[in-house]
């Protein structure tokens, strides 16, 4: 008679774990990161034609580095409970807290019970009424969860964007000093591995706008991107709530 080999516990959870950062480590970046008026979300993304962000319900956002397939089965799970959760009770009983222990307890049961874990990081956040109310919840591979103190950064190079961040982020920063910020930063560590630039036609843009009084999330399109960052300072927000700025 054989038997297969032994594998500690121990070990089965640090292989998992490494089969799962390597994955992450290969997505392109995502920032989130509050400014005066809202949160913004910037991924590195190319393509465009795969989200890497989305809107959850009235006033949640998600974002996510990783494999596509597995984030996008949660990101639609998560609309699919946030839904049946405002329909129950009421829409103010939906939260980013609510939808992040949720979405930890899947993280965690698929990385201890399944043949392999999802290779996949995620944020979920909630814009408060002051930017001191607003909630960023980073949620890792094995169902970790961790309130971030204003900004997060997922993907690659993601140590030396927190740093940066760390040294130069403000809660009062204006959308076009948030946006280019997190794009300098993005461009430092795309610079190191290409050579070459980051340019507005590479970014996927979208905030969750303070201003708004129900559904926040809006999409940013490259045009106002590239305003944002090349008009010198005058254009320092999106235009009022009532404009039109195409929302998906």
């Amino acid at each position: 008679m054989t038997f297969g080999m032994y594998v500690s516990p121990e070990q089965l959870m640090k292989d998992r774990a490494d089969y799962a950062r390597q994955g992450i480590e290969r997505g392109r970046a995502v920032i989130v990161a509050s400014y005066a008026t809202g949160i913004a979300f910037v991924a590195e993304n190319p393509s465009r034609s795969l989200r890497k962000t989305s809107e959850i319900y009235d006033r949640i956002g998600f974002a996510a580095v990783g494999k596509y397939n597995e984030f996008e089965n949660l990101r639609v799970a998560g609309i699919r409970y946030a839904d049946l959760r405002g329909f129950s009770y009421d829409r103010a009983d939906v939260t980013a807290r609510g939808l992040a222990g949720a979405y930890a307890q899947t993280l965690g049961t698929v990385f201890t019970q399944e043949s392999k874990p999802y290779e996949i990081e995620i944020t979920v956040a909630q814009v408060g009424t002051e930017v001191d109310q607003d909630q960023i919840f980073r949620l890792t591979y094995d169902g970790s969860v961790s309130d971030e103190p204003g900004f997060v950064a997922m993907g690659r190079d993601s140590e030396r964007l927190t740093e940066g961040l760390r040294q130069r982020w403000a809660p009062g920063l204006s959308l076009a000093g948030m946006l280019g910020l997190c794009v300098e930063l993005l461009g430092e560590a795309n610079r190191t591995r290409t050579d070459s630039a980051l340019t507005p036609d590479q970014l996927e843009v979208a905030v969750l706008d303070r201003r708004r009084p129900r559904r926040t999330f809006r999409r940013i399109e490259t045009s106002m991107v590239r305003i944002l960052l090349t008009d010198g300072g005058a254009t320092q927000d999106l235009p009022s709530p009532d404009d039109t700025t195409r929302d998906t």
